[in-house]
């Protein structure tokens, strides 16, 4: 079963807003409650104290508030506050609270033996600068004490240190949470980037409130709510003719394996019809491991009856794959642009009108170094800000992007963007980018819209690879193979498919 709940997601502009529009509501004091529950739950030994790490701002508030509540359930709560720290109201009230529940603050970190659980309620949201001095220091100390007694360190909104907006690690002071307990809505920055790395499990709390009903969202989850629509049993009366031809155009002298991947992926996800065009002369009339695929010269490929078609993978640089590209741009159909083809287009200005002008729908597939080549920019720019990055090509292609990563982020031409959380590491190897490619090419030729296409071409690549990595015969994500994920991949959407009835 996929899910089906879009979860939305807010950039901190959005989340001061939607505070704004319940600042009548207790939101610190549910904050801290369902903090303390949580922090109750995965306490391991009741018996060990509970440190809670409080600094400025609100967050240090909600941590007030989650010790006041863990003390009066009888766990022996260490309370450190340190430096100059400045409070304000609300999280002043919080204090008080606290301290006339008995609570006492301590100004450092007491030597214990063992720690049951560490709270990080140093800095939520909205910190956008690294942290030094004693703050530095907590976090430093709070992740050795985690390790040395490999206890749950639960942050509190977002972890100490990382951009929520980005997922970006603001410096080397950064805390490593087990589990990350988020208020109100989902960040972004928790989902991409650097962000998994440092918040580990992530678990909303959504203060009885509705946040879409307060606030339209910035972006959402990817879910099987943005393609479930297309998610449809064929009729017993068609054909292959009925189920679209994808085309790949790639294969230069050298490269033909990047081609045969994205074509097999592009075969075994539905298209009636695959056919590979490639530019190398000594390509083989038929590809040994997968027959079924239709070997076309890369001219003809372009003037064979298609319904979609998707140029890059194993493409080249050369005049001859720029003039093919050209031509690709001109056909009246949609058209996924990967690999060299992105390349072609950074290093080809006159190929940016051809490419924003198409009627049809046009999809880009960049990784981020291919992301920093179109938009002139360093890789480090792509990844402190993969929103905007993503944003950015969306605007001036006119086209659905995909900016691949840890968080692949989809944007559509009109700017609406979403978060894919699905996929591991195991997917840095090499010719996944062109199984992608091929999975894209496959619904697109079946007649899926673009948006729905990439966005569920995104979800289900990264899905099969978690189903892969978690399998028994795999047993983990080193040694997973782009090859591997297009037979997963298929059974996958035959499974959705049949759920979905």
């Amino acid at each position: 079963m996929i899910d089906t709940a879009a979860q939305p997601l807010y950039r901190s502009n959005g989340l001061r807003a939607l505070e704004a529009a319940a600042a009548d509501q207790p939101l610190m004091q549910r904050a801290g409650l369902a903090a303390a529950l949580l922090a109750g739950d995965l306490v391991r030994d009741a018996q060990q104290p509970i440190l809670v790490l409080v600094g400025p701002g609100n967050n240090g508030g909600d941590g007030y508030e989650a010790a006041m509540h863990l003390r009066q359930r009888g766990h022996d709560v260490r309370l450190v506050v340190t430096g100059d720290v400045r409070q304000p109201p609300d999280a002043i009230a919080a204090r008080d609270r606290f301290l006339a529940a008995g609570g006492h603050e301590l100004n450092d970190i007491p030597p214990v033996a063992r720690w049951a659980l560490i709270i990080d309620a140093l800095f939520g949201i909205g910190l956008q600068r690294p942290l030094t001095g004693v703050f530095a220091e907590l976090v430093g100390i709070a992740n050795r004490l985690a390790r040395r007694d490999g206890c749950v360190l639960l942050a509190l909104d977002c972890p100490s240190g990382l951009d929520a907006d980005t997922g970006r690690a603001l410096g080397d002071a950064i805390i490593r949470a087990t589990h990350t307990l988020t208020f109100i809505a989902g960040k972004p920055g928790l989902l991409m980037a650097d962000g998994p790395d440092h918040a580990g499990q992530v678990i909303l709390a959504p203060l009885d409130l509705d946040a879409e009903a307060l606030v339209p969202a910035d972006g959402h989850v990817v879910s099987g709510a943005g393609f479930a629509a297309c998610l449809q049993r064929r009729r017993r009366n068609s054909h292959k003719g009925s189920n679209g031809s994808a085309g790949i155009l790639g294969g230069a002298r050298g490269m033909l394996g990047a081609t045969f991947l994205a074509g097999r992926a592009a075969l075994h996800l539905g298209a009636g019809r695959t056919y590979v065009g490639a530019l190398d002369a000594q390509t083989p009339p038929c590809d040994p491991l997968q027959p079924e695929l239709m070997m076309r010269g890369a001219e003809a490929l372009l003037t064979t009856p298609l319904e979609a078609l998707a140029c890059g993978p194993g493409l080249g640089t050369s005049p001859e794959a720029k003039r093919l590209l050209e031509r690709a741009c001109t056909l009246n159909l949609p058209l996924l642009l990967d690999a060299d083809a992105l390349n072609l287009l950074a290093l080809e200005g006159d190929l940016d009108t051809a490419v924003a002008t198409r009627r049809a729908p046009t999809l880009l597939t960049p990784h981020p170094a291919e992301a920093a080549r179109l938009l002139d920019a360093s890789v480090a720019d792509v990844q402190a800000d993969r929103i905007a990055a993503a944003s950015e090509l969306a605007d001036r292609f006119n086209a659905h992007v995909a900016l691949k990563g840890c968080g692949t982020v989809v944007v559509t031409p009109e700017g609406n963007w979403s978060v894919n959380t699905t996929g591991n590491p195991g997917m840095g190897s090499a010719g996944m980018g062109d199984v992608l490619c091929g999975i894209v090419v496959a619904l697109l030729a079946q007649g899926w819209p673009a948006a729905e296409a990439l966005t569920a071409s995104v979800h289900l690549h990264g899905a099969a690879a978690d189903a892969l990595a978690s399998s028994a015969h795999l047993g983990g994500e080193i040694g997973l193979t782009a090859g591997e994920t297009i037979l997963e991949a298929r059974r996958l959407l035959n499974r959705w498919i049949a759920a979905d009835d």
